[in-house]
C-alpha cells in the first residue's frame, strides 16, 4: 500500500505564487489569513443594541435598590425624605425601562405589519425573526417584572414599619387623654371645695369655662383620631395602587403570552388547512382512479364474454 504524503505545504505555496501573480503584496495576504483566523464582530441590529441597552438598565436598577436597601428599609440610617427620594428615583427607574420595553413592541408590531404581502399573507423567511424577538421582549419584561417584585417586598415592609408605628401613637394619645381627663376632674373636685364660700355668678362662670375646655378636649382628641386613621389608609391606598399597577404588568405579560398562542393557533390553522386541502384533492383523485378501474375492469368483463 502506498504511503499518504501531506501536500497542504504544497498547496498553501501555489496559492501564495498564485495571490502574488494576482497582485497581491505580503502584506495584504496577512491582513486575508488574520481575518481567517480573527472574524471581525457581527453588526448587531438596532432591535438587539435596544434591547441590550434595556438590559443594562434594568440591570443598574437591581444594582441601584441592592445598594440602598439597607438605607430604604431601616428608619434609623435615613429620613422619610431620603426614603421618599428611593423611592421616586427606583419608580423613574421602572417606568424608563418599560418605555423601551414598549418602544421595542411597537418595532416588532410594525415589523410583523411591514412583512405581510399585500393579501395578508405572511413571509414565512422572516417570522422565526418576529418570533424570537417576541421572546426577547418577553423575557426583558419577566426580568423587569422580577426587580419590581423585590421593590414591592421593600416597600410592604416600609409601610408595615409606618402603620405599627402609627397605632402604637393612637393608643398612647387616648390613654394620655384619658389621663388628663381624669386630673381635670380631680382639679375641679379640689376647686370646689374653695368655691363654695365664691359667690354664685363666678361657679356657674367657672363651670362654663370646664364645660367648654372638656368640650374642646374631645373634639381635639376625636379630630387627632380622625388624622391619624386618614394617614393610614392613606399608607394603605399607596400600598394597593402599587400592587394594582404589579398585577397590571402582570396582566400584560399574561396578554403578551395569550397573543403568542392565538399566534402558533392561527399557524396551526393554516396548516391544518392545507392539509385537508391536500387530503380532498387525493379523495378525488384515488374516486377518479376507482371509477376508471371500474370501467375497464367492466369493459374488459363485457369484451371477455363476446369473444368467449
Amino acid at each position: 500500500m502506498a504511503k499518504v504524503r501531506d501536500r497542504t505545504e504544497d498547496f498553501k505555496d501555489a496559492v501564495r505564487q498564485t495571490a502574488i501573480s494576482s497582485g497581491y503584496d505580503e502584506s495584504k495576504l496577512a491582513a486575508i489569513l488574520a481575518n481567517f483566523i480573527i472574524h471581525k464582530p457581527r453588526q448587531r441590529s438596532p432591535f438587539t443594541r435596544a434591547a441590550l441597552k434595556t438590559l443594562e438598565s434594568i440591570g443598574a436598577l437591581e444594582q441601584f435598590m441592592l445598594k440602598h436597601r439597607k438605607d430604604y428599609v431601616d428608619l434609623h440610617r435615613t429620613t422619610e425624605q431620603e426614603r421618599d427620594s428611593i423611592e421616586h428615583e427606583v419608580s423613574a427607574f421602572i417606568k424608563a425601562c418599560q418605555e423601551q420595553i414598549d418602544i421595542l413592541k411597537n418595532s416588532i408590531n410594525d415589523e410583523e405589519a411591514n412583512s405581510k404581502g399585500w393579501l395578508g399573507i405572511r413571509d414565512k423567511s422572516n417570522a422565526d425573526t418576529i418570533a424570537h424577538k417576541h421572546g426577547v421582549v418577553l423575557s426583558l419584561t419577566e426580568r423587569l417584572h422580577s426587580v419590581t417584585a423585590q421593590f414591592d417586598k421593600l416597600r410592604a415592609i416600609r409601610f408595615q414599619d409606618a402603620i405599627s408605628r402609627a397605632m402604637p401613637r393612637r393608643k398612647f394619645n387616648r390613654i394620655t387623654n384619658s389621663s388628663s381627663a381624669d386630673t381635670s376632674k380631680s382639679n375641679n373636685l379640689e376647686l370646689r371645695e374653695p368655691d363654695q364660700f365664691q359667690p354664685e355668678p363666678l361657679k356657674v362662670q367657672q363651670q362654663l369655662l370646664d364645660d367648654e375646655t372638656r368640650a374642646l378636649q374631645v373634639e381635639l382628641t376625636s379630630m387627632l383620631d380622625a388624622v391619624q386613621e386618614t394617614e393610614t389608609k392613606m399608607v394603605e391606598m399607596s400600598a394597593l395602587n402599587h400592587l394594582m399597577s404589579t398585577h397590571v404588568l402582570q396582566q400584560a405579560q399574561q396578554i403578551e403570552q395569550l397573543y403568542e398562542q392565538a399566534v402558533e393557533a392561527t399557524t396551526n390553522v393554516e396548516l391544518g388547512n392545507k392539509e385537508l386541502s391536500q387530503a380532498i384533492q387525493r379523495n378525488s383523485s384515488s374516486r377518479t382512479f376507482l371509477l376508471l378501474f371500474l370501467f375497464v375492469l367492466t369493459f374488459s368483463i363485457l369484451f371477455l364474454d363476446w369473444y368467449s
